[in-house]
């Protein structure tokens, strides 16, 4: 558990080493994002938001995509990365991915604060399914996690996981109801919707955050379960292929 510890504040002081701007960053990226698409999708293209300022709608989303985005792309690389631990020291390897999608945990948290400063400024009120904000950041993390341990596992054998992985998650945030609310997609593909398991955990994410519409709570059980599996798989490929890491990186 120490060790997890270390490794996670490791992450966190590696990221932002020699910025000017520090952990602003973690502030600035989803900020940033939601102004453009504010001005694309909300003003150009008039994309609907469930009866909710746009830029509400859309920071709501982004704030726990841009967790999910940097965890995997952070967990996804983590054993190429490190591979000087791999091969000169026994470390449980299933910390290295780990340890990525804790770290991002803290710049979410940095992010929310803009979150409470639009809440105010539009006059929203969080509702009582609020409560349900620690356990959707809590799949979110399991996803994340989940997902690094299968790809950061391949990456070890086939190097072109690091090459494909950013495409693979730009290619992702447009299937899932990040700049878009779900209802959006039309009846004959909802299904194949709710198989993404960010769907569930984007649409809860805004529901008990700003209480503008009833949290899906089937939607987001959906989500859960596929998470754990993915999260479990992860865990069990991860723990059979190791023994090769330190031969192969």
């Amino acid at each position: 558990h120490e060790l997890l510890f270390f490794l996670t504040l490791r992450e966190i002081k590696v990221r932002y080493k020699q910025t000017v701007m520090g952990a602003s960053w973690a502030l600035l990226q989803p900020l940033f994002t939601m102004v453009v698409f504010t001005l694309i999708f909300g003003g150009l293209a008039q994309m609907p938001s469930e009866g909710v300022p746009y830029a509400l709608f859309s920071y709501s989303g982004l704030l726990l995509w841009t967790y999910f985005q940097n965890a995997l792309s952070g967990a996804g690389n983590s054993l190429v990365s490190n591979a000087q631990l791999l091969s000169k020291v026994y470390i449980p390897r299933l910390f290295i991915p780990t340890a990525p999608c804790l770290a991002g945990i803290v710049d979410y948290g940095i992010a929310m604060t803009i979150m409470a400063v639009m809440m105010v400024y539009y006059q929203f009120v969080p509702p009582v399914t609020i409560i349900l904000l620690p356990l959707i950041v809590l799949l979110t993390f399991l996803l994340a996690a989940g997902a690094g341990y299968w790809l950061s596992s391949i990456c070890v054998k086939y190097r072109d996981v690091k090459f494909v992985l950013p495409f693979f998650i730009q290619l992702l945030m447009f299937v899932s109801p990040v700049i878009y609310p779900a209802d959006i997609v039309g009846g004959n593909l909802q299904w194949l919707l709710s198989l993404n398991p960010l769907t569930g955990l984007l649409n809860a994410h805004r529901a008990v955050i700003l209480g503008h519409v009833p949290v899906d709570y089937a939607g987001l059980a959906i989500s859960a379960v596929i998470t754990l599996v993915i999260f479990i798989s992860g865990i069990l490929y991860l723990r059979r292929t190791e023994k090769y890491f330190a031969d192969l990186v």
